[in-house]
């Protein structure tokens, strides 16, 4: 099932994602089964919406192999393959919908993309192990994970370097069932092809990460855990548009513009 958030006629509702259309339902995602209100919208007509605004922001660091040593060797360093999974935050100011507008700040020197599996979680979770736990996953969705890396070098934190405003897009929507080992994720600069690697190629996958994380912190309704890119990108300047393509999710599609200073 593909669960869509989406504003039409100045009111916010979830639905039903159904070829074309949107089949308009009562209620959230955690819901219970979907009642369907009986309004349909065209997909055309509405303004889609980040899938849910998490409770809580996770992201993997350093999960794909060819990413850890592309980065280590821009740096001239000796790359360090992660031994662990590692986990951090982001926030939840710097999320956007498909089809909208990332602004690069005025004083930002190198800005780039990372197109990223993201798992929502759809129950309570504590001490799961690697066997159960995608039984917490409500779904999946897609994310461009948008950073400066000239200030990931400078500061201390990621805290403007991945958290500035409008830095973490997210969508279109949530589809509940995938197949994580046929993944593949692909990445259009312009509507050309720059980057494309298995999803599932990752250092830790998807079960390890939440059986890790589980051990320490409880998991709820509305986590997102981003789980990392492989590759690197090109720096990116106004007028550019991104595109990344999850096979059986579908395309997460945004545009750059500058900041605009007076």
């Amino acid at each position: 099932m593909r669960w869509i958030r989406f504003t039409a006629d100045g009111r916010t509702a979830y639905g039903i994602v159904e070829g074309d259309r949107i089949v308009e339902v009562e209620g959230g995602l955690f819901d219970g089964t979907p009642r369907r209100t009986g309004a349909v919208h065209a997909q055309s007509a509405v303004q889609i919406e980040i899938p849910l605004l998490p409770r809580t922001f996770y992201a993997a660091g350093l999960n794909y192999t060819e990413h850890v040593i592309e980065m280590a060797r821009k740096r001239g360093e000796e790359p360090a393959i992660p031994q662990k999974p590692d986990m951090g935050y982001r926030a939840t100011n710097a999320l956007i919908a498909h089809d909208r507008a990332v602004v690069i700040p005025a004083d930002a020197t190198k800005v780039q993309y990372e197109g990223e599996l993201v798992v929502v979680i759809g129950r309570e979770a504590k001490h799961l192990t690697e066997e159960n736990a995608l039984s917490c996953v409500f779904g999946y969705t897609i994310g461009n994970d948008v950073s400066e890396r000239d200030w990931q070098k400078s500061d201390r934190t990621f805290w403007r370097s991945k958290n500035t405003d409008t830095f973490k897009p997210m969508g279109p929507w949530i589809e509940t069932e995938v197949d994580l080992e046929a993944m593949e994720t692909a990445v259009r600069l312009n509507g050309s092809e720059t980057l494309r690697f298995k999803t599932g190629r990752m250092l830790f996958g998807v079960a390890r990460f939440i059986s890790t994380m589980t051990r320490y912190v409880t998991l709820h309704p509305g986590d997102v855990i981003w789980m990392g890119t492989d590759g690197l990108s090109p720096d990116l300047k106004p007028g550019d548009v991104v595109e990344i393509e999850l096979t059986g999710i579908g395309t997460l599609r945004n545009y750059f513009v500058a900041e605009k200073t007076s």
